[in-house]
């Protein structure tokens, strides 16, 4: 621990035992990170960056470090899913660590023994070290406190002193990275001229008229896209269309269900331990050994009871309720005693009529209307079909029936009129709140009856039975699917079977859609697998039985490498937005042809779909028209046009427009661009550790291998 030595030579303080959980912070983070094709069988390299072999030992050790951390903060060992977020972790600090340092060395930026000892007690304290030792009571940091631990560091436990040798370690490098970033920020400048021209932007505003003719009003299947027009398209716009390397494939999940058969022998399970439960001595004991999900006998209230035991109020002691079976587990219940709880709890319907705004003669509408409702209430109208009909709440699909509800979770104007009741039975008048006019149904009065319920779950799991019946019709697709056509012509002959699709799968995935944990599927998809042989379009995957209560059994279909989208993958998106362009064509065409001076005339010689509207209050830097949205080109062209003049027709974001100016605000002229150039500046700073992270890695030339090992 150089740091340390160094350190006590200097001064002899210490660390506090607190600052093992809050130190665990270095280079970590969400950060993207780069994905590429496997290396030769027998090499053990995890991928390369800058040039330099990521060798498996060293990135394990960097992921055992972060696992540990992982477990001394969570206090539990990391399931799939969170060791996959784990060795992302490990990853960007193995990317960072190599191809920053590269940068580093290059502009000679060094960390003196000094800086670090300032980082720990100097002026320039650590933010972990300055949260660890501030008295969260006077918000005062005390470095005698810092002092005191780290004379005592070498008498704690070894993983103690491992987590701050951890933290020392990563101090250094943290440092060179936020001088490296810092030197960068600086360069971070607005001129006068941008800061003005975005002042004006936002300050300018215009009223201007428009034509338009929506891209819809032309029927999609009126013009025709070609591949030939879509891979044009692309290359044009090859920015947006850059991709890592991706895997798609067709799968089919054959789920393991409890069968009738199996729900039919836990209910002869529970029908006995329900026996059992009415005479049981110690009701907790026997839940302990009995449930599924031991629970403590509690009391309940009606408000706080599953609906089918609430069902049965009033409740008998020593009954035991049930077997019910929902969401496939089957539950016993037994009252074992009852008393006056400290909460009222009670039961209602209610119909909300919200008055159309907030004036005296809104309100007047809204109690009319509610009493007017009431009073056919009255006369033998259905109270649940009144809701229906009048509800103006969430509660209209259920009749009104608000449940059971403890005092203080309903508004106060409404919880006093329920509670106030003392039978069921509709209220004589509708009871105003904030939200409106209510009128309530009492379904059950106020009470304070509690009863100390006692619970038995037992799972409907399917047996062994139906679990080898499911993998043997796994089994089966398999053996007929050898490849693409015949995998889909397997699943089609099945019709219990359902052919689903992922396209684009990530090296680093670990969900497959809805399946989650399927690390096993996307590494297949990769090229590894366990017969050594790589995966290739068209092959068939092995049965997975890895990936929770179901078999997957998947074909690959396409491969992408990293770089430009081809058609294949983007053809969805790509052709609506070629097949606009060429929407775009024709109508300016059309519109080009058509005869008349105004936008009115334009409008009704080019036909059906050309409309004229107004807009006013359009700012020059939003590039928004209201009733419109988003038309930047549209909004640019107006503030080009003088008064009374219009545009030549263009393509829009929407479809196609001509612009007439109708008048135009100027930006008031200021000198003063301080708060514009402030303002764009820390925008423009708070995107630059992205930006630095993403443009480091993209030189780095990442190879990411971690599929050939996780």
């Amino acid at each position: 621990m150089a740091l340390i030595n160094t350190i006590r030579e200097k001064s002899g303080w210490a660390v506090g035992a607190i600052i093992i959980g809050l130190l665990l912070f270095m280079l970590g983070g969400d950060f993207l990170y780069g994905r590429s094709s496997i290396f030769g069988k027998n090499d053990t390299s995890v991928g390369e960056v800058a040039g330099e072999k990521v060798e498996y030992d060293d990135f394990n050790n960097t992921l055992e470090q972060a696992k540990q951390q992982f477990i001394q903060q969570q206090q539990r060992q990391p399931d799939d899913q969170a060791m996959g977020y784990l060795r992302d972790q490990a990853w960007n600090q193995t990317l960072y660590r190599i191809a920053f340092q590269k940068e580093f060395d290059k502009l000679g930026l060094k960390v003196s023994d000094e800086e670090l000892t300032d980082m720990v007690q100097g002026t320039n304290v650590h933010p972990s070290i300055r949260q660890a030792f501030t008295d969260p009571k006077t918000g005062q940091f005390d470095v005698l406190k810092v002092k005191e631990y780290l004379r005592n560091l070498d008498k704690m436990d070894p993983q103690a002193q491992a987590a701050f040798a951890n933290f020392e370690a990563n101090l250094r490098p943290e440092r060179l990275g936020t001088k490296y970033n810092n030197l960068l920020k600086m360069s971070t400048y607005v001129t006068s001229a941008e800061a003005k021209r975005y002042n004006e932007g936002q300050a300018a505003q215009a009223s201007l008229r428009y034509l338009f003719v929506p891209y819809f009003s032309l029927s999609d299947s009126s013009v025709k896209v070609s591949n030939e027009q879509l891979q044009a398209y692309i290359d044009k716009n090859k920015g947006r269309y850059k991709v890592e390397d991706g895997r798609s494939i067709e799968y089919v999940t054959i789920p393991v269900t409890a069968s009738v058969e199996d729900s039919t022998t836990v209910r002869k399970t529970v029908d006995e331990l329900a026996a059992r439960f009415a005479t049981a001595p110690v009701d907790s004991a026997f839940v302990k050994l009995n449930s599924d999900n031991p629970t403590r006998p509690a009391f309940l209230s009606p408000a706080d009871m599953p609906e089918k035991l609430r069902a049965q109020l009033p409740l008998q002691l020593g009954k035991v309720y049930g077997p019910y079976a929902e969401n496939g587990t089957y539950s016993l219940y037994k009252v074992s005693s009852q008393k006056a709880g400290a909460q009222a709890a009670a039961r209602a319907s209610h119909i909300l009529i919200k008055p159309e705004g907030t004036t005296p003669e809104a309100d007047a509408a809204a109690k009319a209307k509610a009493t007017e409702v009431l009073n056919k209430i009255k006369g033998g109208a259905d109270f649940a079909a009144m809701a229906r009909q009048y509800g103006t709440d969430g509660t209209t699909a259920t009749g009104g029936d608000l449940g059971w509800f403890q005092q203080g979770r309903m508004v106060p104007e409404f919880e006093k009129a329920v509670f106030a009741a003392a039978s069921p039975g509709l209220l004589p008048a509708p009871v105003k709140t904030s939200f409106g006019y209510h009128i309530i149904k009492i379904t059950a009065p106020k009470t304070t009856q509690t009863y100390e319920v006692a619970t038995v779950q037992k799972g409907i799991q399917p047996t062994d039975a139906t679990r080898d019946a499911a993998y043997q019709k796994a089994q089966e697709l398999k053996g007929a699917a050898t490849d693409l056509a015949s995998f889909r012509a397997a699943v089609a002959k099945d019709k219990s079977l359902q052919k689903m699709e992922a396209k684009g799968l990530g090296r680093g995935d670990q969900a497959v859609n809805n399946i989650q944990n399927a690390r096993s599927i996307v590494r297949w998809a990769y090229g590894v697998n366990p017969e050594g042989s790589p995966t290739e379009v068209g092959d068939v995957s092995r049965v997975f039985d890895d990936v929770g209560d179901q078999y997957v059994i998947a074909v690959l279909t396409g491969e992408r490498t990293k770089g430009t989208a081809d058609v294949a993958s983007v053809k969805p998106e790509v052709t609506a937005l070629v097949r606009n362009e060429l929407k775009a064509e024709q109508i300016i065409s059309k519109l080009n042809a058509a005869k008349g001076s105004s936008l009115e005339q334009i409008a009704q010689a080019y036909g059906n779909g050309a409309q004229v509207k107004t807009a006013d209050n359009v700012v020059l830097g939003q590039g928004m028209i209201p009733g419109l949205g988003s038309e930047p080109v549209a909004v640019g062209k107006a503030f080009g046009l003088k008064a009374g003049q219009k545009s030549k027709a263009f393509a829009g974001e929407q479809g196609v427009l001509i612009v007439e100016a109708v008048s135009t605000t100027p930006a008031p002229a200021t000198a003063d661009v301080k708060a514009a150039k402030q303002q764009l500046t820390a925008q423009r700073v708070a995107r630059a550790d992205g930006l630095i992270y993403e443009a480091i890695k993209q030189h780095a030339n990442v190879k990411d291998n971690r599929t050939k090992f996780f």
